[in-house]
């Protein structure tokens, strides 16, 4: 569920120096949680991506 993977209260979710998002390019003072600059929406988008990928990809009966 987004909003649940990455405790945002962090302080090292925080840079003083904007970067561009890596998933969408805007301007983010926010980084993920290895340091990269993302969205607070971008970040969690991607990582309920990756978690649904690994989960059809583990399906029983995918071949």
């Amino acid at each position: 569920m987004p909003g649940t993977l990455l405790d945002w209260r962090d302080s090292s979710h925080w840079s003083w120096e904007q970067l561009p998002c890596r998933y969408c390019g805007s301007p983010t003072h926010l980084r993920d949680s290895r340091g990269k600059p993302a969205d607070k929406v971008c970040a969690e988008q991607a990582l309920a991506d990756q978690a649904a990928e690994a989960a059809d990809a583990y399906e029983i009966g995918n071949p």
